[in-house]
């Protein structure tokens, strides 16, 4: 059966990672309870990135990961089968004629009137069967031959019949595709996503599974906040901490508060590195920083080395919103790409600043990145309101991998409370690691990028 041998492939990965349920579910934001049916058998995912992400987690080889993905869509293919056939079996067993032989059904025998005639003299029926020339006949009346109209009755019967089956069929696939298992991939998602610089007008590297929203013009930040979903049942058990709809439909307003990203921020221009894969004679000089969000999305450019992240976060109204913590969520980690680094500052300029208060640096190259707030900088939680707004300044580095990542913010207000994805307006931060990458740099006056070797 496809089912379980779906499921018995993934008992064995989740087995052989000597992971528990508890550590793959948070790994894969989802309920635990949810991991558990799907290694069990009792639910197949109606989507197949998270199956392929708890395959990755368990350490599954190439032919593992084909084989698992052709059990899922032998499994998917049978729950679709299974609910239509079942009520439209139910259907026709209930309306079906009676079998040959079988004692007809009881009637209800109508009040003797003549039965009624047009003004043509044919039969009102659409579909009438001739009128029986009645002779005298000695037995009595409750055994006479069944009239036409129990016939007609009947077969108006089947076709109602064949009609309900039909829509209970189409009702049945409708409810599968949409409704799925209660859980998607990510979509074990946070509730609410918060907008970044809105300046790129051409995404690089999208990740194919995120949500991208439209760019508005170059250099402004767009912010916004969207209405977090309610808590599916599995979620409630152990999920990502939404809330569920209540029944005044609180939790179904929008979060009481707004993030405003701007990726592309720098300490300073001398930090500042971007990878890109063109030579010198095909890179613009230079931008200023307020200019770097359209120079990267024209370039195609990557944050080199490091990637500093600024974002704000303000209360939407006189009620206070705790924000309980910040956490890392990785999307995706490879070797580094091997493209030309390009420095925004200028040679034999100085540079150099002090580190805001509220800064955090993220070690991407961890196996488990964390944001550690910077010396002398406070942790969370922070407060904020419509009249106290916070900013947090996020230094994210590495040098082994070529990272995809988001931030998570967890907030509460009241008896709300919920989580905020902050990314690259609908798509992952991305910071790759530049060591041993060709590097140039731009002459202040000069003309071209130069070797870096030629303009120390």
């Amino acid at each position: 059966m496809p089912e379980s041998g779906f499921a018995e492939l993934l008992r064995e990965l989740k087995n052989r990672s000597g992971h528990s349920y508890g550590a793959l579910a948070k790994r894969l934001h989802m309920s635990t309870s949810t991991l558990h049916r799907y290694c069990n058998g009792d639910a197949v995912p109606a989507d197949y990135a998270p199956v392929e992400r708890l395959a990755r987690l368990c350490k599954a080889t190439p032919v593992e990961l084909v084989e698992l993905h052709r059990r899922w869509v032998l499994a998917d293919a049978v729950r679709g089968r299974k609910g239509p056939e079942r009520e439209a079996g139910a259907v026709a067993a209930a309306v079906a004629p009676p079998e040959p032989g079988a004692a007809p059904r009881e009637e209800p025998k109508p009040v003797s009137q003549p039965e009624p005639v047009s003004v043509g003299g044919s039969h009102p029926d659409p579909d009438p069967d001739p009128v029986p020339v009645l002779e005298p006949k000695s037995e009595p009346e409750s055994e006479a031959k069944p009239s036409a109209g129990v016939g007609r009755r009947r077969r108006t019967a089947l076709l109602a019949a064949l009609t309900v089956t039909a829509l209970l069929g189409g009702v049945a696939v409708a409810l599968n595709l949409s409704s799925g298992d209660g859980e998607q991939d990510g979509k074990a998602a946070p509730a609410a996503v918060a907008t970044s610089d809105a300046s790129r007008t051409a995404a690089p590297h999208r990740m194919p599974s995120t949500p991208t929203s439209g760019s508005p013009a170059p250099h402004r930040s767009a912010t916004r906040s969207a209405s977090p979903p309610a808590k599916t049942p599995d979620a409630a058990a152990g999920g990502t901490g939404e809330p569920a709809a209540s029944a005044t439909g609180r939790a179904s307003t929008a979060p009481p508060l707004t993030v405003t990203t701007r990726p592309y921020s720098w300490v300073d221009p001398c930090s500042q590195h971007y990878l890109i894969d063109r030579p010198p004679t095909g890179v613009a000089p230079p931008p200023l920083e307020q200019d770097a969000p359209a120079w990267v999305a024209v370039h195609q450019a990557v944050s080199a080395g490091e990637q500093f992240v600024t974002f704000t976060v303000q209360g939407t109204g006189k009620e206070t919103v705790v924000l309980e913590r910040l956490s890392v969520r990785m999307a995706g980690k490879r070797s580094p790409l091997a493209w030309n680094d390009y420095a925004m500052g200028y040679p034999g300029v100085g540079c150099g600043g002090g580190v805001p208060s509220r800064s955090f640096s993220v070690a991407l190259d961890a196996m488990r990145p964390a944001p550690v707030p910077a010396a002398g900088s406070a942790d969370f939680p922070f407060k904020v309101s419509q009249s106290d707004p916070e900013v947090f300044y996020i230094t994210a580095d590495a040098s082994a991998y070529d990272v995809s990542w988001y931030l998570e913010l967890t907030w509460s207000s009241g008896s709300r409370h919920g989580t905020l994805l902050i990314d690259d307006a609908g798509r992952p931060f991305r910071t790759s690691g530049n060591n041993g990458r060709p590097a140039y740099a731009f002459p202040l006056g000069g003309a071209k990028w130069k070797p870096a070797s030629e303009t120390g």
